[in-house]
């Protein structure tokens, strides 16, 4: 209550409704697995090496990399988190978490060769400027070229101050050229010389000293000098349809957009910089020290027509295992070393679904249950998020089923066969056939329980569906073999003449017949999720009949709208769930240890998986 010391009017807000529950988001995803570039944490990487939001193909591409294969020990692979991911967005997916996973090549001597870190040497005077890629992978060995762009004469006489010949519009560490009446300017694309070459200097009072040379010395400015800035260009070929390209780079730190802040490790001006500069020279205390001339000596060597243009050195490493996969949790002393592999996922809140699409690419059986089982481990351990689960790539009848029955989760579903596409990287010659791919389901399967989240609710079976991008299944799925794969929770794909490819089951891959179907499991996430959300702020509320029925009527609305959305089932709201919360669900015991427990009953709508139609014969003469 309200303390009132004093007489007057006092104006008080209070609520006479309950509180609301917002849905939870159901069809964001999370993939794991080899990617071909982008976050991940290595030794003295950068800091910012959390899963990235894709929300477009396109996207994935700039931040991952493309579809190109993987070069792992001496032999290509394919990138199957790469293609899961378009199919993914092919098929209605809208937005994907991508948790990269790099195995070293541990026979490597140093950090940098072990996790093909892509590197090229500059030297610059008496120190070393060093190209670097910002991430492992082959596809950071990439081309740099940096020329110099000069400006037009932008030489002035500052007459009100007396300064002299000052440049126009350039900051303290600007770097420009000076040419006297009898000089021939340089122009275009004519190579810098450091004779040429000077650091601006401004003063306490803004005054302007022109600084060359070693000893460090100012120049003695006359009218007619021309002053041309200096400034950079770094063109980053990454691949053949991604060129970055970065302007206006100064050399010197205190330049608003120095080359070593625009292209940095941590937190660079492009958050998808592909490559960055490490240079050691840094400012010195001393004035006189600061305006030596390194800057403009960082800008001929990085200039100069011999320098090397290519990085060297990037790698894939090595294939991950299904401990790779699993990743380590984030340190606790340690801010800097963040979680990695499904474990980065898991800090993630709104994902829904996951997924391992290299997990069935293993050579033998443990191996790919070893990783699927890191992944139902996953799903089982963040509870409000399903598993989507593929077989190995050439499974017959015999050998998924045995597979199978490695499993029981309620949490996770699995999905057969693999599915084949036309290579998207091919262009066959005129008559040649063209060469296809055989890809793991899940990124195929993720995306339809996103489009169908999307369209219908999150209630509707994600089953029936067409299957969008592929050109055939690896295997014939018929009526009797899918009798035999059904019961045991083998969501079979299935081709139907005049109908398409489609998902042809919705099972979980339990033995509870209580959860037997993806959409049940998959509700009940999104219900439990969006109340321990939604519920939060009564915590530490007195816990008396007030919050008891503010909790109940807050559930109540809530669940009554998915009732009229057709997600539980019942002609009547009484007959769909109930919600209780008062002295028949705690005890006094309950209430003495701060407990308030709410019990809540539903009853899901579940799928017409067998839609059985009797007919038989009725006279004409005969009563209806």
């Amino acid at each position: 209550m309200p303390e009132y010391l004093a007489p007057g009017v006092f104006v008080e807000e209070v609520s006479f409704r309950s509180k609301s529950i917002e849905g939870v988001p159901t069809s964001t995803t999370g993939f794991a697995g080899m990617v071909r570039f982008g976050p991940v944490r290595y030794p003295n990487g950068p800091k910012t090496t959390e899963p990235r939001l894709i929300t477009s193909f396109t996207e994935f591409e700039r931040v991952y990399g493309g579809l190109e294969p993987f070069f792992l020990s001496g032999t290509d692979r394919t990138a199957y988190v790469a293609h899961a991911a378009r199919a993914f967005f092919l098929n209605g997916g809208r937005r994907l978490y991508i948790s990269r996973v790099f195995a070293p090549d541990d026979a490597k001597a140093t950090d940098d060769e072990k996790y093909g870190i892509a590197k090229l040497q500059v030297p610059v005077g008496t120190t070393v400027a060093e190209w670097r890629s910002r991430w492992p992978g082959a596809m950071g060995n990439v081309y740099i070229n940096t020329t110099a762009v000069r400006s037009k004469n932008i030489a002035y006489n500052e007459t009100t101050n007396g300064f002299g010949v000052q440049a126009r519009g350039v900051s303290d560490g600007a770097v420009v050229e000076i040419f006297g009446a009898a000089d021939t300017v340089l122009s275009g694309s004519t190579p810098l010389d450091i004779n040429k070459l000077y650091i601006v200097r401004v003063d306490a009072n803004g005054k302007q000293s022109f600084m060359s040379g070693n000893p460090f010395s100012a120049r003695t400015m006359v009218n007619g000098d021309i002053i041309q800035l200096v400034e950079l260009r770094a063109t980053v070929g990454v691949s053949s349809e991604r060129v970055d390209v970065y302007d206006r780079l100064g050399a010197h730190p205190k330049q608003k957009r120095y080359i070593g802040r625009i292209l940095q490790l941590d937190d660079p001006e492009d958050e998808n910089a592909a490559a960055w500069l490490k240079w050691d020279w840094t400012q010195p205390a001393s004035d006189a020290d600061v305006t030596n001339d390194y800057p403009a000596r960082l800008m001929v060597e990085l200039t100069k027509a011999t320098t090397a243009k290519r990085l060297t050195g990037g790698h894939d490493g090595v294939m991950v295992t299904a401990v790779d996969l699993a990743g380590e949790e984030a340190d606790p002393d340690n801010a800097d070393n963040k979680a990695t592999g499904l474990e980065a996922l898991g800090e993630i809140d709104d994902i829904a679904i996951v997924a391992l699409p290299d997990a069935g690419t293993y050579e033998t059986d443990d191996e790919a249950a070893a990783a699927t089982d890191a992944l139902i481990a996953h799903a089982e351990k963040l509870k409000y998020r399903i598993a989507v689960v593929d077989g190995r790539q050439g499974s017959s009848l015999s050998e998924i089923r045995e597979f199978r029955g490695r499993f029981d989760s309620t949490r996770a579903a699995l999905y057969h066969p693999w599915i084949e596409i036309f290579d998207p990287l091919e262009r066959p010659s005129q008559g040649a056939p063209p060469k296809r791919l055989l890809l793991p389901p899940s990124g195929f399967v993720c995306g339809i329980y996103a489009r169908t989240d999307v369209e219908r609710g999150v209630y509707k079976a994600p089953a029936n569906e067409v299957i969008r991008g592929l050109t055939r299944f690896e295997a014939n799925i018929n009526k009797a073999r899918n009798e035999v794969l059904n019961p045991e929770g083998i969501n079979s794909l299935r081709f139907f003449e005049g109908r398409g490819s489609r998902v042809w089951g919705a099972r979980t891959m339990s033995s509870d017949p209580e959860w037997k179907y993806v959409n049940v499991r998959r509700l009940f996430n999104f219900i439990e999720h969006s109340i321990d959300k939604g519920t939060q702020w009564a915590v530490f509320e007195p816990n008396n009949d007030r919050l008891w029925g503010n909790i109940r009527q807050t559930i109540e609305d809530f669940l009554l709208n998915l009732w009229k959305d057709g997600a539980l089932l019942g002609t009547k709201a009484d007959e769909a769930f109930f919600v209780r919360c008062d002295r028949t669900t705690m005890t006094q015991y309950d209430l003495d240890n701060g407990r308030l427990i709410c019990l809540v009953g539903l009853a899901p709508t579940k799928p017409a998986e067998f839609v059985i139609i009797r007919v038989g014969q009725w006279t004409a003469d005969s009563s209806k």
